[in-house]
């Protein structure tokens, strides 16, 4: 404000405290501002009505003083899904509508400007109530975090609130499930019809022609998504994207020497088109189906109802659950709760990427895998199997054994330990 700025303690007669008045130099006009100090006509109340004053005096001189914002809430995510949002990918544009709602729930917030740190904790422990995991948690909590401070540059906020970042839960593990088994996967398939289409109840007559001939659909959609979950290494929301003829969206590029996966700049974070490579069994599988029908979105799973509609990714993926828990297939429990979780369409991604890591190198895997970074890749599929590992290396010992021909006196193998013999790797030939 400058050194001009002069706050006098000032009286009016309709107020019940002391006023501060001062003259703003950028624009000329008056302002006032309580003192919080009642108006007892008393020395000593005035003496510290000054004392006020001058300390908020200090504070408009130092630059320390912001008056508070009146912006809403409404008003600040109207503007941010204007300005900000469309330059994002789909995906990204639709998490942060995601999270802006959760807030509106948990929160209500009126103005922008009642989004303190106590209020946002409140936000993430009612997501914790909500069944949500501190990895969502995180996501959720690093959106927000990016368009208050947004916010903050737009002159909408005076200083966005400081956001805590959830750490991993106590206990918890990398992988919130496990990567299934060939077996547990025919299993799954084995009771598609089970939980897409349910038993028939007792006494039931059985379905109409017509009924008959829509559940076989249905059950052939779901074993065929399966499938293509199993040999792609697709995420839900990548599986349900996935088309055939659609330059604007996730396709399948057919024109090259190999099959590719091509993703338009507007579906990706980077914001840039990229074409990916895809498993050669993915593209086999991919290929069988008749030129005919290549188009529209390659997977279809139906919904037993017809409403005329598709199912949305979160219908499906309650669908997957409800076959990994008919096939019996477990993946994880809770230490605390003792909650099972069943196979779901992320575990089979799992099982796509242990299976492709033991036959690949790590940054080949990372692009088959669409993984960001090499560190994802190597956090969850890349050495996770200690036993997988060491077996790898004894396996590669004694091949250079049998394979040794400078006469070494001594080598050191699994069976040597055994044996009574006690080995110094530091004294041994070769």
């Amino acid at each position: 404000m400058g050194e001009r700025v002069k706050v006098s303690v000032v009286e009016f007669g309709d107020r019940r405290h002391y006023m501060m008045q001062w003259r703003d130099p950028v624009t000329g006009r008056k302002k006032s501002k309580s003192t919080k100090v009642e108006r007892t006509g008393r020395a000593k109340e005035r003496k510290e009505a000054e004392r006020v004053a001058a300390k908020f005096e200090a504070e408009l001189r130092e630059g320390r003083y912001h008056e508070p914002l009146r912006a809403t809430w409404a008003e600040f995510r109207e503007r941010y899904e204007m300005e900000v949002l469309p330059s994002l990918a789909r995906k990204t544009d639709e998490k942060f509508s995601v999270v802006f709602n959760s807030v509106e729930r948990a929160l209500n917030p009126d103005r922008l400007a009642h989004l303190t740190e106590s209020r946002i904790s409140a936000w993430q422990a009612k997501l914790r109530q909500d069944g949500l995991t501190e990895t969502t948690i995180k996501g959720y909590s690093a959106h927000l975090k990016a368009a208050l401070r947004w916010a903050e540059r737009m002159g909408l906020l005076v200083k966005a609130p400081k956001i805590d970042m959830p750490k991993r839960a106590k206990g918890s593990k990398v992988m919130k499930g496990r990567p299934i088994t060939g077996e547990e996967f025919e299993r799954m398939l084995a009771k598609v019809a089970d939980a897409a289409i349910g038993q028939p109840k007792e006494g039931q007559e059985g379905p109409t022609p017509e009924r008959a001939e829509r559940n076989r659909a249905i059950i052939d959609s779901w074993k065929h998504y399966l499938r293509g979950l199993w040999l792609s290494g697709l995420r839900l929301s990548e599986s349900l994207e996935l088309w055939w003829d659609r330059d604007d969206r996730l396709c399948v590029d057919l024109l090259g020497t190999h099959p590719m996966l091509r993703i338009p700049a507007e579906c990706e974070k980077g914001n840039q088109d990229r074409v990916l490579p895809m498993a050669p069994e993915f593209a086999e599988f991919l290929l069988a189906t008749p030129e005919g029908e290549r188009t529209g979105r390659v997977f279809k799973p139906m919904a037993r109802a017809v409403r005329g509609e598709r199912l949305c990714h979160f219908q499906v993926s309650r669908i997957v659950v409800r076959i990994g828990k008919a096939a019996g297939v477990k993946v994880a429990t809770d230490p605390r709760s003792g909650t099972v979780k069943f196979a779901s369409a992320h575990d089979l991604r799992r099982s796509f990427g242990e299976r492709w890591s033991a036959r690949i190198m790590p940054t080949d895997l990372m692009a088959l895998m669409r993984h960001e970074s090499i560190e994802t890749t190597l956090r969850y599929y890349v050495g996770r199997n200690a036993q997988n590992t060491a077996k790898t290396l004894w396996e590669a010992h004694k091949k250079a054994v049998s394979g040794n021909t400078l006469g070494n006196s001594r080598q050191i193998t699994p069976e040597a330990t055994t044996e009574g013999h006690n080995v110094n790797p530091c004294t041994v030939e070769g």
